[in-house]
């Protein structure tokens, strides 16, 4: 049984579908085929069930997927120990990110990538509840995201700064000069909405509870910037992170007045997983980020 044998083997299980995945670990379809019928005939079991129409995992596929991720993570734990003894000179790390968080990021990623050009980074955009697979899957180091309502207990939660919601809006729109926003306000603008399931658009229904049916949503959409832009153009108003706009000049952000209005930015770990050096650097460095020392929170 060989490492590549495993990684070809995840790919196909998660994908489901042997041209997918071969793409996405850069072989052939036949030569990921191939390999996976030597790691079945190795293991004296078939590992996926296949037709013309559909593949899927046979019951030994579905035991064995979560070994294979656990070795193969353990492997590359092993490789980036190794690294780490010679610094931060080669290696990858991969970063999970929320939409909402993603400006608070530029600033750290630009140092990072000057101070260390050997380190490849791959920064994921995708929802909470996307990125928490990729965390539990090992697909990601670390995830940079509000604190979520409920963690499962393998993953852990250290809070980088406190947050709230807030009103967004353009400079030259009337909510800009105040230094609030309540229920009453929000009513009297159409909104943009973040779409349901995005972590800014569960705190605001959950924040306005039976209030939330009242506002005039005109827009509900799954692409942040796309909502900034709109807002920028227009009278509309949309209730995202107040650092959703950091660094934008041409925004405001307005507090929404309403009990409980509170998010922590955070940073998301598994429990008990080994830490690359670099993961330990970007964070650090994070912290001393001007966006993060502006609302730190100090738990280092």
């Amino acid at each position: 049984m060989e490492l590549r044998q495993l990684r070809y083997f995840v790919a196909a299980a998660r994908a489901l579908n042997f041209s997918e995945a071969s793409a996405k670990v850069n072989i052939t379809q036949s030569t990921l085929s191939q390999q996976i019928r030597q790691l079945e005939d190795e293991l004296g079991t078939q590992l996926f069930y296949r037709n013309s129409h559909s593949v899927k995992l046979t019951e030994e596929g579905e035991r064995l997927l979560p070994l294979a991720i656990d070795t193969l993570n353990s492997a590359e734990s092993c490789a980036d120990a190794v690294k780490n003894i010679h610094g931060l000179v080669t290696g990858t790390l991969n970063i999970g990110v929320t939409y909402s968080f993603s400006p608070i990021l530029t600033e750290t990623m630009l140092e990072f990538m000057q101070r260390y050009p050997g380190i490849k980074l791959n920064v994921y955009y995708k929802t909470m509840a996307e990125l928490l697979v990729m965390l539990s899957n090992y697909e990601v180091d670390f995830v940079l995201a509000f604190m979520p309502d409920n963690l499962r207990q393998e993953i852990e939660s250290h809070i980088l700064f406190d947050s709230h919601l807030a009103a967004i809006v353009n400079k030259d729109h009337p909510l800009a000069r105040q230094p609030k926003a309540g229920i009453d306000d929000l009513r009297q603008y159409a909104i943009a909405l973040p779409s349901p399931g995005l972590q800014a658009r569960n705190a605001f229904d959950k924040l306005l509870g039976a209030y939330a049916g009242t506002q005039r949503i005109k827009v509900e959409l799954n692409e942040v910037n796309i909502l900034i832009q709109l807002v920028r153009h227009s009278q509309m108003v949309t209730v995202l992170a107040e650092t959703s706009v950091y660094g934008n000049d041409d925004m405001r952000a307005i507090p929404i007045d309403i009990p409980g209005n509170k998010m922590a930015g955070s940073v998301l770990t598994l429990r008990g997983s080994y830490r690359k050096h670099a993961t330990r650097t970007f964070i650090a460095m994070l912290t001393q980020s001007r966006a993060v020392l502006s609302r730190r929170n100090n738990w280092l």
